[in-house]
């Protein structure tokens, strides 16, 4: 009676050995794998060990937090023979298995979380099936699809008597993680003051306290610092610059003959004086980063070099804007060299301007590269616009229905970015609307037997009808033999009027002077 007892826990060992080895084991990892880069081919592999009999295996991708997962891969074994070797229900034995999943072409979106779990048979019974998990994240990274550099508040004026604050702005978008953005001039990485505001607009010349360096050697010739001086002392001596009132006297150039309607006066000299203000000292460069995430899960980064811009010393300087990125083999850049604008170019359409016509005066280039953007401004020598104004700012002037009176009339174009500006010329030649009554090409030269008044009216060329003559800018004249200063006649005119089927031999007064 008294081994009742040990009996019944021997039994009750010896169950618990039999249970013990017929329940099976699993264990599930998964290789963690470096940041790829989209576009790459990836592999996730899922290791798991088990002496049980395999059910299922299934990948998903975790999304929301972990609140939505994604089947993306199924192995179910009840419909495959392929582990039905595997089992063995006589001898304890350990299989490792593997399974992997591969992505050909990773994108942005593929970044997260992915699991792999995995169901075997327990020994015991096939009505229970034992599960084990493992879990990866993938880092996919991206580099920078674009760069670019741009003046901020462009186009903006130039100042010749005051310091302003000048700004680039390098944007690099596309990348993940954020990329590192930094400056470098003439090829000389730029010791830049961080900041985490912008400064003010108001807060005038941006300063520093690190010790004074000066830059005299660097870009300062001596072409640069006489021209400052010789404008310096033009200022002194109560002179103005030759951009605020253009010589009225201008001697027409022969070539001027050939242009039918246009005529191109030569550029000013360019408006980049260098008053007081401008310091010799190296500037003080501040910098300051913004970032602002994509929908797409990418980073825009915006960085913001501010200094107190000095055109003497600045202008034709190069600056470029460089990125670092773990996506990259090497860094991106873009540049920009800073230059004054010089010589724009100006088109007018029509190019034979009749009475009543649109004109467009157009700049479209300029003799040299140009940034920062320049802005224009459209001023009329010595009298208002068409439309009443005394200025127009635009790229474009646009002259509607232009009346005889314009004839002859002069426009000024200054074109201006914060480095410099300039003026050119154009005048205005508009043709009436009125065609001669004799002197066409027809072969048969002037009657001579008519009065002089007669003849002067009939050959009259439009653009000059309100004075009823011609200037000698226009003509070649010589006296007719026999004949006193006063009845001299013309009987050569310029190829435009020959161009505009005058005969060549007008009979036609010319305008006495004064």
């Amino acid at each position: 009676m008294r081994a009742a007892p040990s009996l019944r826990g021997c039994v009750c060992l010896l169950l618990a050995a039999i249970l013990d080895l017929a329940r099976a084991y699993l264990t599930v990892n998964i290789e963690p794998l470096p940041p790829v880069v989209a576009g790459d081919a990836v592999t996730l592999k899922c290791n798991f060990k088990t002496d049980g009999r395999m059910r299922e295996i299934v990948w998903y991708r975790v999304t929301d937090g972990g609140t939505i997962k994604q089947k993306i891969f199924t192995f179910d074994a009840m419909f495959s023979t392929n582990y039905s070797h595997m089992e063995s229900y006589r001898k304890r034995e350990d299989l490792v298995y593997q399974s992997t999943v591969r992505l050909p072409e990773v994108r942005i979106s593929d970044n997260g979380p992915y699991e792999c779990h995995v169901g075997i048979y327990d020994r015991a019974t096939r009505e229970k099936v034992v599960l084990a998990s493992g879990n990866i994240f993938l880092n996919v990274m991206a580099p920078p699809t674009s760069i670019e550099v741009v003046a901020a508040d462009s186009p903006a004026p130039f100042s010749r008597y005051q310091a302003q604050n000048f700004t680039l702005v390098c944007i690099v978008s596309g990348g993940k993680p954020a990329p590192m953005v930094y400056f470098k001039r003439d090829g000389e990485p730029i010791d830049a003051v961080p900041l985490s505001e912008p400064p003010a607009a108001s807060s005038g010349p941006l300063q520093d306290s690190r010790p004074f360096r000066s830059l005299l050697h660097r870009d300062l010739d001596d072409t640069k610092m006489q021209r400052s001086l010789s404008l310096l002392d033009t200022e002194n001596r109560g002179g103005r610059p030759y951009t605020e009132r253009p010589y009225r006297g201008l001697t027409p150039d022969p070539s001027i003959l050939l242009q039918p309607t246009t005529e191109n006066i030569p550029e000013t000299v360019v408006s980049r004086e260098f008053p007081r203000w401008v310091h010799s000292t190296e500037p003080v460069y501040f910098l300051r980063h913004s970032h602002t995430p994509g929908s797409d899960g990418t980073v825009e980064v915006r960085a913001r070099l501010t200094w107190t811009l000095n055109p003497q010393i600045d202008n034709e300087a190069l600056f470029s804007c460089e990125v670092k990125h773990p996506a990259l083999s090497m860094p991106m850049q873009a540049e920009v060299t800073l230059v004054a604008p010089k010589g724009p170019k100006i088109t007018m359409r029509p190019s034979r301007a009749r009475v009543g016509d649109t004109v467009r005066i157009l700049v479209h280039g300029f003799q040299n590269e140009v940034f920062p953007e320049p802005m224009f401004t459209w001023t009329r020598v010595g009298s208002r616009l068409l439309d009443g104004s005394t200025e127009f700012d635009g790229k474009e002037l646009v002259l509607e229905r232009v009346p005889a009176e314009l004839n002859g009339s002069m426009y000024r174009c200054t074109a201006q970015n914060p480095l410099g500006s300039t003026d050119t010329h154009t005048r205005l030649i508009v043709f009436g609307t009125l065609r001669p009554t004799v002197g066409r090409t027809t072969g048969a030269g002037p009657d001579w037997s008519r009065p002089q008044e007669e003849r002067a009216a009939g050959a009259l060329s439009p653009q000059f009808a309100p004075r009823g003559c011609l200037t000698r800018r226009h003509v070649v004249h010589q006296l007719k033999p026999g004949s006193s200063g006063f009845e001299s006649q013309v009987y050569q005119v310029a190829a435009r009027q020959r161009r505009a089927n005058y005969l060549p031999s007008l009979s036609l007064p010319v305008c006495k002077m004064g």
